[in-house]
């Protein structure tokens, strides 16, 4: 269970991460020198903050420091952080609050039957770790192996990952991946002390090696409405929008409903993405 000290270990390998994306170009600072690390040196991003060049180094490499919000916010706008990166970058400095502990009860009978009212649209109920807790038959034919009687249970980042099938399913296979990563991260760094992100960020790196080439890049992404295109076993290549809608009384439960692109969801509906 992540601990202060993994806090800052956290944050250090963040604020590198964005450090080295930049380039002097990029911020209008002339070249000097040859550079033996990629992007910006620790020096020239403290310039740019406003801040001591020593007090950035002790920040970065993780030491136990106090760091106010004013500090951060300049900080985020030196290294040109979105605004999800920005709130990640506060969650991780301790000055934005954790996500409450929400209760993990079972899914209820009557959620459970929600896909299934939903069919022919491929429609399924996640949980906060993208457990498959419900699915119709519709989602079962689009995602192959997603759901299986044997085997640990059916998990959607899992199956991304670690399932072959899904690089043929999903035609934009890496940049699918890489958001549903970036959105898990996140979700993890809102859970710090919850064992399950642990395990499956652990199982990730140990099947998949793109998870481990990606994972220190240290993206990060926020849910919102979005599109696919998925391969159908029937139909080929088909472009799907989908959305996503909270169960009322267990947020951590996500419905998720896939509708062919020709269909468009109700505007007026507040989604996320999955």
């Amino acid at each position: 269970m992540p601990t202060q000290p993994e806090r800052r270990r956290q944050l250090s390998e963040f604020l590198r991460s964005r450090r080295e994306r930049l380039t002097p170009d990029d911020v209008g600072l002339p070249r000097t020198g040859r550079r033996r690390t990629p992007g910006l040196r620790r020096e020239e991003l403290a310039l740019l903050a406003g801040i001591s060049a020593t007090w950035y180094t002790y920040l970065e490499q993780g030491r136990e420091i106090g760091v106010s919000e004013q500090v951060l916010n300049a900080l985020a706008t030196a290294l040109r952080l979105d605004r999800h990166e920005r709130s990640h970058l506060l969650q991780l400095a301790g000055h934005a609050p954790a996500a409450e502990a929400e209760e993990r009860e079972p899914l209820t009978a009557a959620a459970g039957t929600v896909p299934l009212l939903l069919q022919p649209n491929p429609a399924y109920i996640i949980g906060g770790t993208y457990d498959v807790l419900s699915h119709n038959q519709a989602a079962d034919e689009l995602f192959p192996r997603l759901i299986t009687e044997a085997g640990p249970p059916a998990n959607f980042v899992r199956w991304t990952f670690l399932e072959p099938v899904a690089r043929n399913v999903v035609v934009d296979w890496e940049s699918e991946a890489r958001g549903l990563l970036g959105r898990l991260r996140t979700l993890a760094a809102r859970h710090p002390d919850d064992p399950r992100y642990t395990r499956l960020i652990e199982d990730l790196h140990e099947g998949s090696p793109e998870v481990r080439d990606w994972w220190p890049q240290y993206e990060v992404q926020a849910r919102h409405s979005g599109r696919k295109r998925l391969r159908h076993p029937r139909r080929g290549a088909t472009d799907y929008a989908y959305t996503a809608f909270h169960l009322a009384e267990q947020p951590e439960q996500t419905l998720v409903v896939y509708i062919e692109s020709g269909e468009s969801p109700d505007e007026g509906v507040a989604v996320t993405r999955e």
